[in-house]
């Protein structure tokens, strides 16, 4: 099946909050026939996800600025800029930017799918944006209530 090209500037593309990070759509499963999904990711200092094990799709993570903590299993893994980190399905993981200054980096998912479960408790955003505003506890609730859903399982210490 032959769908279109897909061409996203460097302002282009749906972009939301997820949690108080900052997603720009490159490339969903609908431009993909659902093979992959791509996106820019800004995580502010502080943002990242709880640990969490993805049941469907592979994960992977190329940083273009800054700096992000991996934790994969019992491993911590600080990745810089240039720095590739791919997460097989069923790989306890997390990210975080323990940093004082944004990180950017591209996230893809293959196969596609996983941007619904965004779209769905993302908060949307102006093209071009490149910050949100932190999390309220509604949007993290509705994440943890919508995350199993798509095959996430979110690990929260303590619950």
């Amino acid at each position: 099946m032959m769908y279109p090209s897909t061409l996203r500037k460097s302002t282009e593309g749906n972009t939301i909050a997820v949690v108080g990070d900052v997603y720009r759509f490159l490339a969903t499963g609908e431009d993909t026939n659902g093979k992959y999904a791509t996106w820019e990711a800004i995580i502010p200092p502080g943002g990242g996800p709880p640990p969490h094990v993805h049941s469907r799709e592979e994960e992977g993570f190329y940083i273009l600025e800054g700096e992000i903590t991996f934790q994969i299993g019992e491993e911590r893994i600080v990745a810089t800029a240039g720095m590739f980190a791919n997460m097989p399905v069923g790989t306890p993981h997390s990210f975080r930017n323990e940093s004082d200054k944004p990180a950017k980096m591209l996230i893809s998912v293959a196969p596609a799918g996983l941007e619904l479960m965004f779209f769905e408790v993302g908060v949307p955003l102006a093209q071009g944006a490149s910050t949100a505003l932190p999390p309220t506890k509604e949007e993290i609730e509705k994440l943890l209530l919508i995350a199993p859903r798509y095959g996430i399982e979110i690990r929260i210490p303590g619950h």
